[in-house]
């Protein structure tokens, strides 16, 4: 049979059934609806803004808007731009329902010409002969029909260059939720397709973009230790595993998927010097792997020590370094990290110091940097510069320092008023490094929140405030250079969260991909009845008794089952029934009333009643008496005193 018949065939049997009948192809919402969906309210409690000193409104407000798509108008590099973006501000476009991101400043072309048909964009010269009379620079410009695509490339490339620095990726949020107390650790792998979060809940969620939905639930919750806080997290360089660091004295390895490969073992506690254990003795603080060599890691612990262990031999550290203390005692190590080589080691002791050593054959615990008073109270978090020149050193006495690595003896700019009340805070570079940020905790009977504080590294300035939660903290911040997405954690005693900010211009997967993905509908099939187990040889306390709704009901209509007995009666009997005076039962009662049973105890002397019992007592002894009849003495019974007894 030809071709063509069978699509004739197939057209008229088709033809009998409605349009709706067979499978329907699913309506796909457009990406712009589910990118307006998660976009950041422009009306937030708190701060989006630069300070730019040629600006004083900026200076006189100390509450700033969040204005995550006006970050550029506070670009201090695009501030010559800000004129002609104030001429797009206005009635919308046709086509604004399908822009994303901010507006693109238009070049310094007159748009004068707009009365009758609104245009997108600067209007272009006529064909005829107007354009003539301009000089025109370079090649002349192709038809109108053919010039969308690449001009807008072209505009696309020239503003991210322009504004490389500060385009922040501010426009969007979603929030990765399942922990019940504030989130105080975080990790996000080399590829940015898996995230870890740790929080004072005890619990460590995994989280897939590449196998989650809108949903944004996490694959996996792990309890390294029961009843110790999550306080750092860190993948390995090829991201194989990861090294959960909890309030215990023993690290674990865990593999991608959150399977345990091993536990660090602990020191002994009676020791007296540090080196001579085998692990840490104390609770650990923090904890980093080395950024180079995948079988390295670092800790530090409450016990006053930093040790380099290797991940294939969990009974032993490699080395145990002891930082240089200003008094005697042990004083704990709050903070370590590597540089980005591994060839540096920071820690923040709890003395306020800041210590360095330098890896090196021969090196040993005494630090090749030491600045005493870096800080007035414990430090949070340090971070390196990829260039090896910047420390950045953050702490609970609400600054943000900056060292010269080249010179440690007096920091470089201090940022203040940056409240922190927890001791896993940290500080996250840019992925280009030209910005650094950090977090903030919230204050008591203030206004602003939680924010995500940006800094300019070369101008040593605020760049911007974002507020990110109302009531929560932020405690762990970072940067994702593949991403190009920030993640801040934040949280307080009855929940926490991390927040994933994003731009749909300029960020890549990530969020992107899980926020498109719409989760799958329930259908008929996905029924699963729950199934019976019968098992008649277990024991009466296992086993599960049938139902006994059908024998209940014959026996309440069964009249001789369900006669509900007479209650007794109380005080004299009537009507034929026998009272509870003289005896509960007919055969009490007569048997009292025939003079069968005596009551005579009630008038009895109980005295005498015992007594009646002595001279057979004394004649048949029985039991035990005659045992001691030889040696027994002579019972005495006391006799009454009693006035009564006398008369």
């Amino acid at each position: 049979m030809a071709d063509g018949d069978e699509a004739d065939i197939y057209n008229g049997i088709r033809s009998q059934f409605p349009l709706s009948f067979g499978k329907q192809s699913k309506s796909a919402t457009p990406l712009e609806l589910i990118h307006n969906a998660t976009r950041r309210s422009t009306t937030s409690f708190a701060a989006s803004t630069a300070v730019d000193d040629k600006s004083s409104a900026s200076k006189k407000t100390n509450v700033f808007p969040s204005l995550s798509e006006n970050f550029k108008n506070s670009n201090p590099k695009s501030s010559q731009k800000n004129g002609d973006e104030d001429k797009l501000i206005g009635p919308s476009r046709p086509d604004d329902q399908l822009t994303i991101g901010p507006p693109r400043p238009s070049p310094g072309i007159d748009v004068g010409d707009e009365d009758d048909v609104p245009l997108v964009g600067p209007p272009r010269p006529p064909p005829g002969g107007n354009a003539v009379d301009e000089p025109m620079i370079g090649p002349p410009r192709p038809p109108p029909g053919e010039v969308d695509s690449d001009s807008e490339d072209d505009d696309e490339e020239e503003e991210e260059e322009d504004d490389s620095g500060y385009r922040i990726p501010l426009s969007n949020e979603i929030v990765l939720k399942g922990h019940t107390k504030v989130v105080s650790a975080l990790a996000v792998d080399h590829t940015g397709s898996r995230v870890l979060s740790g929080s004072f809940d005890y619990t460590v969620r995994m989280y897939d973009f590449q196998g989650m939905n809108a949903r944004l639930q996490s694959f996996r919750q792990l309890e390294p230790f029961e009843g110790h806080q999550i306080r750092c997290l860190s993948w390995s360089p090829t991201s194989d595993r990861f090294l959960c660091v909890s309030g215990s004295a023993q690290a674990k390895i865990y593999d991608r998927d959150g399977l345990t490969l091993g536990e660090f073992v602990k020191g002994d506690m009676y020791i007296r010097d540090l080196k001579n254990t085998k692990g840490h003795i104390t609770g650990l603080s923090c904890g980093e792997w080395h950024p180079k060599d995948k079988e390295t890691i670092l800790t530090s612990s409450e016990d006053g020590s930093v040790r380099i262990w290797d991940v294939n031999n969990f009974q032993s550290q490699k080395q145990v370094i002891k930082p240089k203390l200003s008094r005697h005692g042990r004083v704990p190590v709050t903070t370590c990290t590597w540089d980005r080589e591994g060839k540096q080691i920071a820690a923040g002791v709890g003395d306020g110091s800041i210590q360095i050593w330098n890896i090196k054959a021969g090196w040993g615990s005494r630090p090749d940097v030491q600045v005493g008073d870096a800080h007035t109270d414990d430090i949070t978090g340090l971070k390196f510069s990829s260039d090896g020149l910047i420390l950045l050193s953050r702490s609970l006495d609400s600054s943000l320092k900056v060292w010269d690595l080249r010179q440690m003896k007096k920091c470089l700019h201090v940022f203040d008023d940056l409240p922190n009340n927890y001791g896993q805070t940290n500080i996250a570079f840019s992925p280009d490094e030209q910005l650094f940020l950090t977090g903030t905790s919230v204050v008591k009977d203030s206004t602003t929140g939680g924010l995500l504080c940006f800094y300019d590294r070369v101008k040593m300035e605020l760049v911007s405030r974002v507020g990110i939660s109302p009531t929560y903290s932020v405690v762990q911040c970072a940067w994702h250079p593949r991403l190009n997405q920030i993640f801040a954690t934040v949280g307080d005693r009855h929940e926490g969260g991390t927040h994933v900010l994003y731009d749909p211009t300029i960020s890549e997967r990530g969020a992107l991909a899980c926020v498109a993905r719409a989760p799958r509908k329930k259908s008929v099939d996905d029924f699963q009845p729950q199934p019976v187990i019968h098992n008649p040889h277990a024991l009466p306390l296992f086993r599960d008794e049938p139902s006994r709704k059908r024998q209940r009901e014959k026996t309440l209509k069964d009249p001789v089952k369900s006669h509900k007995p007479e209650l007794p009666m109380t005080g004299p009997g009537h009507g034929g029934r026998v009272g509870s005076t003289k005896g509960s039962l007919l055969t009490q009662y007569l048997l009292k009333q025939g003079g069968m049973i005596k009551e005579t105890w009630m008038e009895e002397d109980p005295r005498e009643a015992i007594l009646k019992y002595a001279d057979v007592a004394a004649k048949d002894p029985k039991y035990i008496a005659p045992a001691y009849a030889e040696t027994q003495p002579e019972t005495l019974f006391a006799k009454s005193d009693s006035e009564d007894e006398e008369k």
